[in-house]
């Protein structure tokens, strides 16, 4: 299994952002969680499936309709926590 740590920055607060991340992860079967970064931004820990998890990070590029995202930087991990779901924090 692997895990992403996400970091996305823009317009992503206040746009259901959160919620967006977290409808597809659990559509790709994909389990984690999801924040709102005090920076501005958004946090999101990703695991599972490789494949699944680049789906996601797409997903996580293009944003919900009201969000302006403008970049995602992101770090492959070991997961240490194995979640059984995908929540917002």
């Amino acid at each position: 299994m692997k895990q992403a740590h996400l970091f996305i920055s823009g317009s992503v607060q206040g746009v259901g952002y959160r919620q967006f991340v977290k409808s597809n992860a659990r559509k790709l079967g994909l389990t984690g969680w999801v924040r709102n970064a005090e920076d501005g931004g958004v946090e999101a820990v990703l695991q599972g499936d490789k494949e699944r998890i680049e789906q996601m990070i797409a997903f996580c590029k293009q944003g919900p309709f009201l969000s302006e995202v403008k970049q995602i930087g992101f770090e492959w991990e070991e997961g240490e926590e194995k979640p059984n779901d995908f929540t917002i924090r």
